[in-house]
Parts: structure tokens; C-alpha cells; sequence
């Protein structure tokens, strides 16, 4: 019994008329109605009752209806989800970032683990100001990002840590500590911090280190919103700035020293993506990342 055929009897038992039910269809009367002989006799029984009154179900055809609906239902649902699937497979994954996550080629380790499993898929990477601290993942641009914690409105986002790295310091190389082999914090309370702009929320306030000031004020010599700009203020001496220690070699590129901060906790970065966003392509980057880094819930 062929699928089509279960569609043809429930389009003729929903009309009880063969040629609006053939209308329905896109097929002339004569071949449904040989296509509802041929079902009934591979059923071995009539399903309708055919008189100049009109066509009603047989006992046999009012049986069989309800369950010919549901395989019908059924099968289209899993159509549906042969053509998302297909459609995913050829879309484009975009990943926000607004620094680099390299780190020991983490990228391509995911995107070889992502690409086995979505050999057709796009993956496109966008960078992003750090003005948005969620990488484009709160106004939709990214489908996942690789940000820094602490987000703004977490309730929103899942993440998946892919690194926790101690907080540097970075500073011109005639800097009064630029000698120290370790800063302690306190040492640089009153200096001057280069600061994300205020659009940057919570993170803003992780890297002035707010959560180690014991409420005192944070002077603000400038504010930053990208790895160029970050340079040249602290060339310029405009003030000195937190980072993780990965990104280190971003800044080192000449009259600029980092040192280890003694007395911060250390800084995260995190795989995110949209709570509840549950699209195969999102979930199964999420997996790649998580077993690129080997993480034991991949």
C-alpha cells in the first residue's frame, strides 16, 4: 500500500464526491476512482458505498479512516524535517567574535568536527566591536559567539567554557611596574584603566576589575573598542588595561609589556548561543566545542 493511496481515500472520504475529491487532488475522476477500486481490493473490502444518492463510508472505510489520517500526519512531519534538514545542511552558520578564540587551534578543531557531521554547511565568522559584549548574538547576527563572562541578561544565553586564563596587566614599557615580574592589584588601583564602552555592561566591569576594588572608584583614562585602538592608547600612555593572557600576543607588539596580576580571579571565555535555540546546526557546533576541548558532557 502506497502512501498516495491512503490520501486518495481520505481526500474521497472527506468530500464523499469523486470529483471534487479528484479536483482536490489534481487528477481526473476516472483515476482516482481506479485507484480507490485497487485499494479495496488489496484490502478485500469496499470502503464506500456508491448509489445515486451519493458516496458514504462502508463500516470497513469509517475504520480505516482515522488511522489512514494519522500515517498521513505522520509522514508529512517527517518530510518536514527531511527538508529542514536538508535546508540546515546547506545553510550558513555564522559565529560572532570580537576577539580571536585561537588558543591552540581551537577553531579549526571545531570546524573539522562541525564539517564531519554538516559537510554542506557555511561556516562564517564575524567580528564584532566590543560594544556588544554578546557578539552579535543578542540583536541575531551570530547564531553562537565566542564571548567573555560575565554576559549581560545571562538568563537569555547557554555557553560552554572553552578557556579560564589568569588576568594580565598591560602597560607601556617605561611604566613604573613594567620592572615587576608579578603586580599585585592594589598596585594599580590608582591608575588610570582603559575601559570597554558602558554598552558592554557587565564585562566592562570585569575587566576594571570592579569585583576586587572593595568599592573604590575606578578612574577612567580612556575608552577602547578594539585591539587597535587598545594599542595605541597604551603606547600613548592613556592608561593601563586587564586582559587574559592569551591575548597577550595581540598587544606585545612593541612598547607594550603584560605581567601577571596577583589577587584577580581569572578570566573565561565561552562558546554561546541563545537559551532554548535548539536548530541542529547550533547544537551540533555546541558538540564540536565541547569535544574539541574535551569537555567530558560532549
Amino acid at each position: 500500500m502506497h502512501g498516495r493511496d491512503l490520501r486518495y481515500f481520505v481526500t474521497t472520504a472527506e468530500e464523499l464526491h469523486f470529483t471534487r475529491a479528484a479536483e482536490r487532488l489534481f487528477v481526473s475522476q476516472p483515476a482516482l476512482s481506479k485507484q480507490i477500486r485497487m485499494l479495496e481490493r488489496q484490502l478485500g473490502a469496499p470502503l464506500f458505498e456508491r448509489d445515486p444518492q451519493g458516496v458514504r463510508l462502508t463500516p470497513v472505510g469509517a475504520a480505516l479512516l482515522p488511522h489512514a489520517r494519522r500515517v498521513l500526519a505522520a509522514w508529512d512531519e517527517s518530510w518536514a524535517a527531511v527538508v529542514r534538514a536538508r535546508s540546515e545542511q546547506r545553510a550558513t552558520l555564522v559565529v560572532g567574535m570580537s576577539t580571536s578564540p585561537g588558543r591552540g587551534g581551537l577553531l579549526p578543531a571545531i570546524r573539522s568536527r562541525f564539517t564531519a557531521l554538516h559537510p554542506e554547511a557555511t561556516v562564517r565568522l564575524r567580528q564584532v566591536g566590543w560594544e556588544d559584549p554578546t557578539a552579535g548574538l543578542a540583536d541575531g547576527a551570530a547564531d553562537v559567539a565566542f564571548v567573555w563572562l560575565p554576559l549581560p541578561a545571562p538568563e537569555r544565553y547557554a555557553w560552554t567554557v572553552v578557556a579560564e586564563e589568569p588576568r594580565l596587566v598591560a602597560m607601556p614599557d617605561g611604566h613604573r611596574l613594567a620592572g615587576h615580574e608579578v603586580v599585585d592589584f592594589a598596585e594599580l588601583l590608582d591608575e588610570p584603566f582603559l575601559a570597554l564602552p558602558e554598552a558592554a555592561g557587565p564585562l566592562r566591569d570585569h575587566w576594571l576589575a570592579l569585583d576586587a576594588r572593595d568599592g573604590r572608584p575606578v578612574r577612567v583614562g580612556a575608552e577602547i573598542a578594539g585591539t587597535d585602538e587598545t594599542y595605541e592608547a597604551l603606547v600613548d600612555g592613556r592608561g593601563v588595561c586587564l586582559l587574559a593572557s592569551g591575548n597577550a600576543p595581540l598587544l606585545t607588539l612593541g612598547g607594550v609589556v603584560t605581567r601577571p596580576v596577583r589577587g584577580l580571579s581569572p578570566s573565561r571565555l565561552a562558546l554561546a548561543w541563545r537559551a532554548g535555540d535548539r536548530r541542529p546546526l547550533v547544537q551540533d557546533y555546541v558538540r564540536a566545542c565541547r569535544q574539541a576541548t574535551g569537555d567530558p558532557s560532549a
